[in-house]
């Protein structure tokens, strides 16, 4: 696997092998909350379902640290997350139905909201993180 993982980092170098790593573990995350069979067609998780618990599995394991992690891996919206699944389909690493494609995990959750604010303080100013950004370019 770390092989197949080191090729299509030199593939496609946008993101971090860690991210690829993770991806495995929410993946697997994933199945189990939705109580999915380990095996066979009734294993299969959704682009929706898998980017649902991707940010519940990066909260639990980063908790405020988790957006600066996924950033460092290349990971900035859920678009990447689809990335992340086809280039595995594509190595061979995982499967897909014919229903399956990158377009399932566009216009998911905002990032900055999804791993920003469950960590910002009860009555905190809760402007966005685009709105802070322009503040600060003011």
């Amino acid at each position: 696997m770390i092989d197949k993982l080191k090729t299509i980092c030199r593939q496609d170098p946008r993101y971090d092998m860690e991210a690829y790593v993770f991806l495995r573990e929410a993946l697997e995350y994933t199945a189990k909350m939705l109580d999915k069979p380990r095996k066979g067609p009734a294993h299969h998780v959704s682009g929706r379902e898998l980017s649902e618990g991707f940010r519940d599995l990066a909260l639990q394991s980063f908790g405020p640290l988790a957006l600066h992690v996924l950033h460092d891996w290349g990971l900035y919206r859920t678009e990447d997350i689809g990335e992340l699944v086809f280039n595995l389909v594509e190595a061979g690493e995982l499967g897909k139905t014919d229903e399956d494609k990158r377009e399932d995990f566009a216009s998911g959750y905002d990032f900055d909201e999804a791993f920003e604010r469950p960590f910002l303080p009860e009555g905190a100013d809760r402007m966005n993180h685009k709105d802070r950004k322009e503040h600060k370019d003011e």
